[in-house]
């Protein structure tokens, strides 16, 4: 039999799970700062579930691992984290709203693979649930930019709204059955070339003269889109308007405009969203593709559970694979250790244990070579394994009761007393 994994799943060495561990406990910290719980649910989950939010032909669809229990009933393998979330809502009523919420889990899509993009990977999803208002869609964009900034990585924030692409393309008298194919067009407009972005808007049946006004709409500023529709009667454009406004001035107190970017044309692909949506893109980093996104959806749990109460919610992501390969390619990374000390015993293998037990007391990561193996191959492999500390303890240094830390990179000793 060959050993392989599937295609689009990986193991994870020691040193690169040390990466994925850091950036997972990096990220829960930020998000407990701001005052959102960690959840959990299940991986499994009735296929029905699974592909209630989204139409027929719905390409996301396709992407989903399909199983059967013994029972023979259709099963999945979640796709995201968010139609779980909402059955998490229905299921468990003693839930206060609002409820702000992450959730760090693995997910599984039988897509295409890329860099950055795998069919097994883990999803890190925080959501608030019942809260209306652009003040939620700041606070998570405040999230973005420290978390970020924890993990050291410079970023931009692109955000548009859902209402104001609507409102722009019904301006233009685009039938309102085509709306979300024109805005999985447009959302194309900064990826491809234009010329293949008219074109597929022509195979719409739009327009010519619709087409071109379309594409010039969504080439404008903020400032002269609210300047040249401030007298629109097209209500959908006018509400999208009045939240960017919102949150714009709210971005502005926050003194945030410097990591933040308006782009018309951002759709986040997803009709599902109704408002504000996020894209979080790197700066001169070897990933250029978004590392995370989100977005408001107020219709989503609030037609999912149908019990008469509105559920107003905003989510966003973090892409824990492309932020992988972006900590991964860093000098620093390639550098660390997973150890603080290594501790050789000659003969003192019970005293060895006991003084790691006292240096772990401290919050250090230790060490000690259990194998009878020569004093030279273990500093070998302390070299090999980048490990910054290395104590030698022979049964001279217990009479002594001193002991000597080697710092590996430097060659300098100091002696320590036990």
């Amino acid at each position: 039999m060959e050993f392989k994994n599937v295609k689009g799943s990986f193991d994870f060495l020691p040193n690169e799970q040390k990466i994925n561990n850091y950036i997972e406990k990096t990220l829960r910290n930020v998000f407990e700062q701001y005052g959102y719980i960690g959840i959990e649910t299940p991986i499994l989950s009735y296929y029905d579930l699974l592909k209630l939010k989204y139409s027929n032909d719905s390409e996301i669809l396709n992407e989903i691992y399909k199983l059967s229990d013994q029972g023979k009933r259709e099963l999945g393998l979640r796709y995201d984290l968010t139609v779980p979330f909402a059955k998490y809502i229905a299921i468990n009523k003693e839930i206060k709203i609002p409820f702000k919420k992450y959730e760090i889990g693995k997910v599984f899509r039988d897509g295409p693979v890329k860099l950055g993009r795998n069919r097994e990977f883990i999803q890190c999803d925080i959501d608030a649930v019942g809260i209306s208002g652009q003040e939620t869609e700041a606070e998570l964009m405040l999230v973005f930019i420290n978390a970020f900034k924890q993990l050291n990585i410079d970023i931009v924030i692109k955000y548009n709204n859902r209402k104001l692409m609507n409102g722009l393309i019904l301006e233009t008298g685009i039938e309102n059955d085509i709306l979300e194919n024109v805005i999985t067009i447009i959302d194309k407009m900064k990826k491809v070339d234009i010329e293949e972005v008219k074109k597929e808007l022509i195979l719409l049946n739009i327009s010519n003269d619709k087409v071109i006004k379309l594409l010039d709409y969504f080439k404008y500023s903020f400032k002269d889109i609210k300047k040249l529709f401030s007298n629109s009667i097209n209500q959908v454009l006018l509400d999208g308007i009045l939240e960017v406004d919102n949150l714009n001035n709210i971005l502005k107190s926050l003194d945030v405009l410097d990591k933040v970017s308006f782009d018309v044309s951002l759709a986040r692909g997803q009709s599902y969203y109704t408002g504000m949506v996020f894209e979080v893109y790197a700066k001169n980093e070897i990933i250029k593709s978004s590392i995370g996104g989100g977005g408001r959806y107020d219709n989503m749990i609030t037609d999912f559970l149908d019990n008469g109460n509105k559920y107003p919610a905003v989510g966003i992501s973090f892409g824990l694979s492309v932020i992988y390969e972006i900590l991964a390619s860093k000098e620093s990374f390639q550098n660390d250790s997973l150890y603080d000390f290594y501790i050789i015993p000659i003969n003192t293998k019970i005293q060895s244990l006991k003084l790691a037990e006292s240096l772990r007391c401290s919050g250090c990561k230790v060490l000690v070579e259990l194998n009878d193996i020569k004093v030279k191959n273990a500093l070998s492999f302390a070299n090999k394994e980048k490990i910054p500390n290395v104590i030698i303890l022979g049964e001279d240094e217990i009479k002594k009761g001193v002991y000597k830390v080697k710092e590996m990179f430097s060659g300098i000793e100091k002696e320590v007393y036990l």
